[in-house]
């Protein structure tokens, strides 16, 4: 999400931040804070704001895998796309629920197509990945509202004509999408078989990090935050765990656990730190932590060649759930 805000120019800076001086990366964020001071919620403004991403996942990102199926239906008014990947899956089988990030305010299933394709691909699971409403014409508590909506219809077996096994489900996400499916795996825990969260945001109360780096410098995560706080959080309780999930102090019977963290990431601090509230509950946790990269990296492959790794193996860690799929694949080009 932190990425989308950039343009071409200022993102190619922001990837090599840890090798400009400090003075050039100070006077960069003066003029990006003072940008985003001037950014409203209208809907002129959105637009711009996901056609910029959509940009630079053209730029930077490579095409997802080919998928057996990708149709699109609706599950009580939420729109979703079931992506089915090829090889010998079980008719009904386990199926990843997806929530895409972009700071609840932009992005959907397109713009994060790459990285549910190579989960899909490298799993051999089906990803049924939501539609939710975005902010700020829907607030909190819509989109995690719309995740759930979703889930529920799987759950309750409603799913299996598309395949979909109620018993056998994982949710999972990407920053924004991170906070929806930890939430959702703590509400569910007795039923939900396992979650990927990828570089989540994990609570909206404090919007810079508690041990600011160089990797801070450009101030990007604040703003954006900041962002999200007035627009998606909108008045809401910042400490209720539907918004913070961070901040669930019972994570007993906690289902297993796949956590990315980054280095460059503003957020990186308060992923790690759930992943050892998580280990600490006697979660079993497969902790992941890429020093060199940033935020959103994930929708960027040809720029981070990890991008097209990462997926795999924690779609290794999806599969390690589930003795019915193969346990050793092949990943399609």
């Amino acid at each position: 999400m932190i990425l989308c805000h950039l343009t071409s120019p200022t993102i190619d800076r922001y990837l090599s931040v840890v090798k400009t001086p400090r003075t050039l990366i100070e006077s960069l964020s003066e003029t990006l804070s003072e940008q985003f001071s001037k950014l409203t919620p209208d809907e002129q403004f959105l637009d711009k704001f996901q056609e910029n991403f959509r940009r630079m996942t053209r730029r930077f990102d490579t095409p997802g895998p080919e998928v057996r199926v990708c149709e699109t239906f609706e599950i009580e008014g939420v729109e979703v796309r079931l992506f089915v990947p090829f090889g010998p899956l079980p008719t009904v089988g386990p199926t990843i629920i997806y929530a895409h990030g972009g700071g609840f305010v932009s992005c959907d299933t397109h713009t994060h197509e790459g990285i549910i394709r190579r989960l899909a691909n490298a799993s051999f699971c089906r990803v049924l990945a939501v539609e939710y409403r975005l902010a700020p014409k829907h607030p909190f508590p819509a989109a995690p509202d719309d995740v759930e909506t979703v889930l529920h219809w799987a759950l309750d077996a409603r799913g299996e004509s598309r395949g979909i096994d109620g018993n056998k489900l994982v949710v999972a996400g990407d920053s924004a999408g991170g906070n929806i499916a930890a939430w959702l795996a703590q509400k569910y825990r007795n039923r939900i078989k396992a979650q990927v969260l990828f570089y989540p945001l994990m609570q909206l109360v404090d919007v810079k990090p508690a041990n600011p780096g160089p990797q801070d410098w450009l101030q990007i995560g604040t703003v954006a935050l900041k962002y999200i706080q007035d627009h998606y959080v909108a008045g809401a309780d910042a400490k209720d765990t539907k918004v913070s999930p961070l901040f669930e102090d019972d994570l007993d019977g906690m289902p297993p656990a796949y956590v990315l963290t980054c280095g460059l990431d503003p957020l990186r601090d308060e992923g790690k730190l759930y992943a050892e509230k998580l280990k600490a509950s006697g979660t079993t946790v497969v902790q992941l932590y890429e020093k060199t990269m940033p935020h959103g990296f994930l929708n960027f492959a040809k720029a981070f060649p990890r991008a097209n790794t990462v997926p795999m193996e924690a779609a290794d860690f999806v599969r390690a759930q589930f003795p019915i799929l193969p346990q050793v694949k092949k990943a399609r080009p």
